[in-house]
């Protein structure tokens, strides 16, 4: 009995030893110094993290990253997007496209003209391939930067103004392609023409980025049949770049450019290849999208 109470003893005089006035073996004093040593020291940790931080913020422009050295060139992308990019429909049965066409239009409802009447916000460009807009530059005290208009309608068949099914209900599926947003970045038209095929030399303008697609494997050649290009010059117009971010340019609307493939072979797994060609735009096999994208296209008729 002894033992327990000598031991109850022990624990509680640990927890508060009225005799010495000790919390826990220390006193008042002894744990104020304890408190004030480490509000000092993580105040010191936490000041030197902030005036790191505060260093850092000052390297970094809030419109553009610092180093653009290593940034690739852009990429191409398409609406309607799908898994593992297969476009596979039952030309017979609507509701094995109709993903595609809500996906289109979707993406188009940015394009609208009644999105587009601001005129703090928005500029009518010329409606043919020009030269680049240059709106200042990016750390200039010029603010917000106007955005070209862009109209559906230069999207032809695509445009889904008189066609809401973007060619999918007859066979004809159109594709929206564009040039991914790259802050400060100037697309060049192409230079060197003997290294583009002779089909897309054909079609070369000024100020264009031109696009061409073919089949990516020998056995579809002869598959694909006619395809119409839609937009501005058939390609991405120059007077849409440069991009000047999402702060000083919240209403850009990039430049479109509508694929339709008029005459595809009917039960057959066609796999497209489309190409952007620009003085710099590269492409990249560990990238399958950088300035270009293949897309598998399968319509069956039942």
């Amino acid at each position: 009995m002894s033992a327990n109470k000598d031991g109850d003893g022990g624990w509680k005089s640990f927890l508060w030893n009225s005799e010495k006035r000790e919390f826990l073996g220390r006193t008042g004093s002894s744990w104020f110094k304890i408190f004030l040593f480490y509000l000092i020291f993580y105040g010191c940790l936490a000041g030197i993290f902030i005036g790191t931080i505060q260093a850092l913020l000052l390297t970094i422009s809030s419109h553009k990253p610092t180093y653009q050295d290593r940034v690739a060139p852009p990429g191409l992308s398409h609406t309607p997007r799908s898994l593992k990019s297969e476009i596979a429909f039952n030309l017979n049965d609507e509701s094995t496209y109709k993903e595609y066409i809500a996906s289109i239009t979707k993406f188009l409802k940015t394009y609208d003209e009644d999105l587009q009447v601001d005129k703090q916000t928005f500029e009518d460009c010329p409606g043919v391939p020009a030269e680049y807009i240059i709106r200042g530059e990016l750390e200039s005290d010029l603010g917000v930067r106007k955005a070209c208009r862009f109209q559906r309608s230069w999207l032809g068949d695509c445009s889904g103004l008189t066609d809401t099914n973007y060619g999918f209900k007859d066979g004809k599926p159109c594709l929206i392609v564009k040039l991914n947003r790259i802050v400060n970045f100037k697309p060049r038209p192409p230079v060197n023409t003997t290294a583009i095929p002779a089909a897309v030399q054909a079609k070369l303008q000024p100020y264009v980025i031109p696009i061409h697609c073919t089949h990516r494997r020998e056995e579809d050649a002869g598959k694909i049949g006619e395809i119409e290009y839609f937009g501005i010059g058939n390609g991405f117009p120059l007077q849409y770049y440069p991009y000047y971010g999402k702060l000083l340019h919240p209403q850009y609307l990039q430049p479109l450019v509508a694929i339709k493939f008029n005459n595809l072979t009917m039960n057959e797994d066609l796999r497209i290849e489309c190409k952007a060609y620009g003085g710099n735009i590269d492409y990249s096999e560990k990238d399958r999208y950088q300035g270009r994208f293949d897309v598998k296209i399968t319509i069956t008729v039942s």
